[in-house]
């Protein structure tokens, strides 16, 4: 992450001097509360879904992924209100298993919603966990987008990643246990998507015409 000049003071045209901590714009504040919110729903959605996991495989994954978003948001409030670089900077979040998944549709029952508390199941918990790590990456990229403050526009670019790569895991562990299941084209139609496309190669060239204009 780019280091913020400490005390580097930003200018408001109609009041002067800003201090560092409002270096935010207005539609950046907004943001940082939708963000911040949405990351405290997910912790405590962790929370509340952890004691009635069963299978081991997912605690694990629900557990290290709590601690590292408890972190990041941490140090995502921390910036926001002081305007400068977090004590502790950013970390990458590293899932522990692989990355293949196995494609093809196996007969199921048809979902529909629960009845009873006692059908939440390790399928239902995953599917809360990856849908909630897809909305913070969504979030904190539109939230980026908008900021002026660099030291928070960087920590929220720095997060989206992580958010990419929780999501990741929990569709690997879903897909494991044939609750995400990935469909294929046929094998005709899929080579004819891949080579849909070619490469783009050289510069654009100015028209005769395009250059008498910018000559007049």
């Amino acid at each position: 992450m780019q280091n913020q000049q400490q005390g580097q003071m930003h200018q408001n045209m109609h009041t002067g001097a800003v201090p560092q901590q409002m270096n935010h714009g207005g539609h950046e504040v907004f943001d940082l509360h939708e963000v911040l919110s949405g990351s405290i729903g997910t912790l405590n959605q962790y929370m509340m879904l952890r004691q009635h996991v069963k299978d081991q495989e997912l605690m694990n994954i629900l557990d290290r992924q709590y601690q590292f978003m408890q972190g990041e948001y941490n140090t995502t409030v921390e910036c926001f209100q002081t305007g400068q670089d977090p004590s502790q900077p950013t970390q990458s979040y590293k899932m522990n298993q692989g990355n293949d998944f196995v494609y093809g549709l196996k007969p199921s029952q048809p979902k529909k919603p629960m009845q009873t508390l006692s059908e939440i199941s390790d399928e239902f918990i995953s599917g809360c966990m990856l849908a909630s790590c897809k909305s913070g990456a969504s979030s904190k990229t539109m939230a980026a987008l908008e900021t002026t403050n660099p030291v928070v526009r960087r920590v929220l670019a720095d997060s989206v990643p992580n958010c990419i790569e929780m999501a990741y895991e929990l569709s690997i562990y879903q897909n494991k246990h044939h609750y995400y299941q990935v469909p294929q084209l046929a094998q005709q139609d899929m080579n004819q998507m891949l080579n849909a496309y070619g490469p783009a190669q050289g510069m654009p060239q100015a028209s005769n015409t395009n250059m008498n204009n910018m000559k007049h």
